[in-house]
């Protein structure tokens, strides 16, 4: 299993960001709330797939725990019952945790998938901290480094749980995302201890401390993201889904500053680039980050000029995050050349 180790960190990463990319989906369609509770959704193991599932009516039978929508607000049966001519409040306690009462099958599918991407990287962490407890009287950083980012993992689900808790409370979603890029670096750190091909690379100092701080400015400008995208949730609620072209309407400060900062981490990666021409370096992940660069770029502004076409936000975040990456693990090579 330890020489299989390396693949299995490869596959803990991809299935880490393939929740990137669900999430990113859900930002998108405005799913977020698809699932009123959590874990279950609206008290299901397996979602509704239709309103009247979940909506009260004489004579139906509901499974205890059950969420139903009844005049625009949450109950949960108390116990397993079916219902008689009138509603019968003694059977039901109120959902009191947020009042979002909305039910839409796509918006609680997707949420849905989103949920189930995790529990399946869940069970990928689990066979990832088996397999680092093999290398405990080799490698101590192995099993540390896994048990932190399964310990994470938990941690994220517990934020995940407080999201839909709080109704998608901002904080919390950059809490959520920043944690999920540590987890990313745990991961990163542990695929570059123990693979295979080693490689001799170039020390340069310049090079290394613009690298931290290339770094550093993407852990801001993505946590930013994440609250410029809630300032456009808000707006989607104001003025609708179908009117999404206004979400940009009149934007905050945090919007401004998102884009303008872009500047500076372009200059700073292409400060990058042009050491690693000039000086030699060899460092072919740089190249890589340029292209990630171009593409955040061209979808943030294809999001505020073309009224977000269909995709342009999840790849924009998902190309944010695989951005962080690259770059940390550049950060890692550079180190490891000093």
């Amino acid at each position: 299993m330890k020489n299989r180790f390396p693949q299995i960190v490869q596959v803990a990463i991809i299935s880490v960001y393939l929740i990137f990319l669900a999430g990113a989906v859900v930002r998108m369609t405005g799913s977020g709330m698809g699932c009123p509770d959590w874990p279950k959704c609206f008290g299901y193991y397996i979602p509704p797939t239709s309103e009247s599932q979940i909506t009260w009516q004489p004579n139906a039978t509901f499974k205890k725990g059950v969420i139903i929508i009844k005049d625009e607000a949450l109950f949960v049966a108390q116990k397993t019952l079916k219902t008689g001519a009138a509603f019968n409040l003694d059977n039901w306690q109120p959902y009191t945790k947020h009042t979002y009462n909305v039910f839409n099958k796509y918006h609680t599918w997707t949420e849905y998938i989103n949920r189930l991407a995790s529990v399946l990287s869940g069970f990928v962490f689990l066979f990832l901290v088996f397999a680092a407890s093999k290398f405990w009287s080799t490698d101590k950083r192995i099993p540390v480094l896994a048990y932190i980012a399964f310990a994470l993992m938990l941690f994220e689900a517990w934020l995940g749980k407080t999201v839909v808790d709080t109704n998608l409370k901002p904080t919390i979603i950059t809490i959520h995302m920043v944690v999920g890029l540590i987890i990313i670096g745990l991961l990163l750190r542990l695929q570059f201890i123990t693979s295979t091909k080693k490689k001799v690379y170039k020390y340069n100092a310049l090079f290394s401390k613009l690298l931290i701080v290339s770094v550093l400015f993407s852990l801001v400008q993505i946590a930013m993201g994440t609250q410029v995208r809630q300032f456009i949730d808000e707006q989607v609620k104001l003025f609708g889904f179908e009117n999404k072209q206004y979400s940009l309407l009149n934007p905050s400060f945090k919007f401004y500053f998102h884009r303008s900062f872009t500047i500076l981490i372009v200059l700073v990666n292409f400060g990058l680039f042009y050491l690693n021409q000039i000086k030699n370096l060899g460092y072919k992940l740089v190249n890589w980050i340029l292209l990630l660069l171009f593409l955040e770029t061209i979808t943030g502004i294809l999001m505020y000029y073309a009224s977000f076409p269909i995709g342009t936000q999840a790849v924009h975040l998902l190309s944010g995050a695989v951005l962080f990456g690259l770059q940390y693990y550049l950060l890692l090579q550079s180190r490891s050349a000093k």
